[in-house]
């Protein structure tokens, strides 16, 4: 029996794409969380519970769209092809963002606001056209003959705008508790605040798509209302629930931790559910990862690199949050 390359490479693509979503989100969600809290010094501490760790972050976002153009070229030219104008448009969202962290600390008093707003533009910018893209990938895109078939526009579409909100909303939410875990004081407590709302948002959000989804896409009614496709799918509306009860329940206490935690699992719930939705299938509705592989020569020389940078990309982001693993204040210090 030799080795499945196709299904490796998938699994590798699938857990640096769930990485990026679980460690930029929260970076994002900074961004977007900025224009609640106009306090230099808030937006100040804010920025620091991220400084350190942010460019790590979106190392698994490179390493995601690498290995698809490594191991699935088709998937890689078509999906690239049908979300030209998204994708540029939420890379432009990351400049600026960058572009605004590193300015921000230099700038004079005068100018910082500029900065902000840039800061709060591209991290909005990003994490909506991210969504787009996203809702955009769901709906499936038109290929005739290995070639992408479809409008500039296609990925335009009431579904992709909701996605889009759906995913600001979020990542808001994990910046929150994010900002809740490495944070205390007044800035906590205005955390502790918002997070309820976002998370009764997120929730309603959550449904709506849930029904959207199959009412709009018979393919996914089908996968989802089939077994044993059902069985694995049953579980997740079930633990949205309950995980959302226990979120909103730490959130009248004094955990810290704990809602990060809660909120990443919810993350990791709607990425499950997109898993068995659209599984095995790499361009929706129809093609399958074996469809859309490389050679197999191709596949197995990048392997080799994968697994070996995969496990310092690990250890040097495990590294660097334990270095800077204590809460931030005013002072701009970690303790």
């Amino acid at each position: 029996m030799g080795i499945d390359l196709p299904l490796i490479w998938a699994v590798i693509i699938l857990f640096g794409v769930m990485m990026y979503v679980i460690m930029d989100g929260f970076d994002l969600g900074i961004g977007l969380l900025y224009p609640f809290l106009p306090d230099k010094t808030d937006r100040d501490v804010m920025m620091n519970t991220v400084a350190p760790v942010w460019d790590g972050n979106e190392t698994w976002l490179v390493l995601g769209g690498a290995g698809l153009l490594a191991a699935f070229p088709l998937a890689y030219a078509v999906v690239l092809s049908a979300f030209y104008l998204p994708l540029i448009l939420m890379l432009l969202g990351l400049i600026f963002r960058g572009v605004a962290f590193e300015f921000r600390f230099k700038a004079d008093e005068h100018h910082r606001h500029w900065w902000d707003k840039a800061f709060i533009g591209g991290s909005l910018a990003a994490t909506f056209f991210q969504g787009v893209t996203l809702g955009g990938f769901i709906q499936g895109i038109a290929v005739t003959d290995r070639a992408y078939a479809g409008g500039a526009f296609d990925w335009l579409t009431p579904f992709s705008v909701f996605v889009g909100a759906g995913l600001v909303v979020t990542f808001a939410l994990l910046g929150c508790t994010w900002l809740i875990y490495k944070t205390q004081g007044p800035l906590q407590a205005r955390m502790f605040a918002l997070a309820r709302p976002l998370t009764l948002t997120l929730l309603a959000v959550i449904a709506v798509i849930s029904i959207w989804t199959p009412l709009a896409l018979p393919n996914i009614a089908a996968r989802w209302f089939s077994m044993p496709n059902m069985l694995w799918f049953a579980p997740v509306p079930v633990l949205v629930v309950l995980t959302v009860w226990e979120l909103l329940r730490r959130l009248q206490g004094e955990a810290h931790g704990g809602p990060f935690v809660l909120t990443l699992f919810l993350v990791f719930l709607g990425y499950s559910g997109l898993g068995i939705s659209l599984w095995p299938n790499i361009i929706p509705p129809d093609i399958t990862i074996r469809d859309a592989a490389g050679p197999a020569q191709s596949m197995g020389f990048t392997l080799v690199g994968a697994l070996l940078i995969i496990p310092l990309i690990l250890m040097y982001t495990a590294w660097g949050y334990y270095v800077f693993r204590g809460k931030v204040d005013e002072t701009q210090g970690y303790h």
